[in-house]
C-alpha cells in the first residue's frame, strides 16, 4: 500500500489505516480478543502500518493491539489518546490536566507494550486546561522520548494555531466523509496552511456508507448509533436513498460504494488517511482494496453532483456529544 505523510516532520503511514475502537467499544459487544488480533495481523499483511486506539476505548483496546504488533513493532505506527476524566467518554467528563496526561502516557506505553507511543492525540479539547498547557506537557514527553508525534482530535482551527505554536502538531483527528463534510470550509485549509495532516475517522459514515444499512437495520443498546440523529427513523430513510445514488456509481465502477467512499476521502487531500474499522475480515480486505481505486475528475464530478443533490440528515452526534466539539 502506498505511504502518506503526517506534518512536515516526517510521519509516514499507510494511506489507510485502522481504527481499532469497534474492536471493544461502541458498537456493540467487545470481539473475541483473538479473532481481534489476527484481525490487526492481517490488515498489516494487506499492507495497513497505522493503528489507532485510545485509553476511552478500554484496557483491553490498547492491551490487544499491543499483542498484535508485538512482532513487527517497529514497522508500524501505533497512535492512542488521552483526555477522558478516568478513562472514560460514557461521563462526558474531560481531563487534559498535565498529570492526567502524563498518567495516560505510562499507562499506554505498558498496555501497548512499547517503549514509545508514535503519535499521542488529545482526544477531546479541555476548556479548563489551556491548549498551550497540554502542548507543553505532550512536548516535554516527546523531549523523553515516551512520544514521538503530537496530535489533536475534535479541535477548532484557533485551538490548532494555538497548539502548533507550542508544539507542531503532526495530525488533527475528527470525523470526515461523504456524509459529514464540515471541515471543508475551514480545517482542511488551516490544516494545508500549518502543514498538518488530517485524519478521518467514521470515513464510512459509521457504516451507513456502505450501503448495508437500511430503514430495517436495527441496532443495541450498546452500539452507539442506536442513540444518533442520522440513524433515527425519517433521517435514516432519507440518508439511505442518498447512499443509493453513491451505490449506483460504484457498480459502473465495479467496486463498491464503501471502496467509492474511501477513495473520495484519499483523492480530497494527498495529507489525508482514513482509518476505518471493522470486525470482519472480508470488510478489511474490501476497505484496503479502496486505496487502489482511482477516482478520475468525471467520477468525482459524479459524486459531487450526487451529494449536492440531497443534503444528509441528522446531527452526527446527540446534543450531549456535540457539546463536546471544539469550534
Amino acid at each position: 500500500m502506498q505511504q502518506r505523510t503526517l506534518g512536515t516532520n516526517g510521519l509516514k503511514v499507510s494511506a489507510l489505516g485502522f481504527g481499532c475502537m469497534g474492536l471493544s467499544y461502541g458498537y456493540g459487544p467487545a470481539t473475541d480478543a483473538a479473532h481481534a488480533i489476527n484481525l490487526i495481523r492481517s490488515a498489516y499483511d494487506l499492507g495497513i502500518t497505522f493503528f489507532d486506539t485510545a485509553e476511552a476505548y478500554g484496557a483491553a483496546n490498547e492491551e490487544l493491539l499491543g499483542e498484535a504488533v508485538a512482532a513487527f513493532r517497529d514497522h508500524v505506527v501505533l497512535a492512542t489518546k488521552f483526555g477522558w476524566k478516568n478513562g472514560s467518554a460514557k461521563t462526558g467528563e474531560l481531563d487534559s490536566s498535565p498529570v492526567r496526561i502524563r498518567f495516560v502516557a505510562e499507562q499506554s506505553l505498558k498496555r501497548l507494550k512499547t517503549d514509545r507511543i508514535d503519535l499521542f492525540y488529545q482526544h477531546r479539547v479541555d476548556p479548563n486546561v489551556p491548549i498551550e498547557d497540554v502542548a507543553g506537557t505532550v512536548k516535554d514527553l516527546i523531549a523523553e522520548g515516551k512520544v514521538r508525534y503530537f496530535g489533536l482530535s475534535e479541535a477548532g482551527v484557533a485551538t490548532i494555531r494555538r497548539a502548533h505554536a507550542i508544539q507542531p502538531v503532526a495530525a488533527l483527528q475528527s470525523e470526515y466523509s461523504m456524509f459529514t463534510r464540515d471541515p471543508e470550509s475551514e480545517i482542511l485549509p488551516a490544516l494545508e496552511e500549518l502543514g498538518i495532516g488530517f485524519v478521518p475517522f467514521s470515513p464510512l459514515g459509521k457504516g451507513l456508507l456502505t450501503g448495508r444499512i437500511d430503514t430495517s437495520t436495527t441496532f443495541g443498546a450498546d452500539d452507539i448509533r442506536s442513540t444518533l440523529p442520522r440513524f433515527q427513523g425519517q433521517a435514516r430513510e432519507a440518508n439511505t436513498k442518498l447512499v443509493q445514488l453513491i451505490t449506483t456509481i460504484a457498480e459502473q465502477k465495479k467496486v463498491t460504494p464503501a471502496q467509492v467512499a474511501l477513495a473520495w476521502l484519499l483523492a480530497q487531500k494527498q495529507w489525508i488517511v482514513p482509518i476505518p474499522g471493522t470486525t470482519k475480515l472480508h470488510r478489511l480486505q474490501e476497505n484496503a482494496g479502496a486505496a487502489d481505486v482511482e477516482l478520475g475528475v468525471d467520477d468525482l464530478d459524479k459524486l459531487d453532483a450526487v451529494l449536492a443533490s440531497a443534503s444528509v440528515r441528522g446531527e452526527r452526534y446527540n446534543e450531549a456529544m456535540m457539546r463536546l466539539i471544539d469550534r
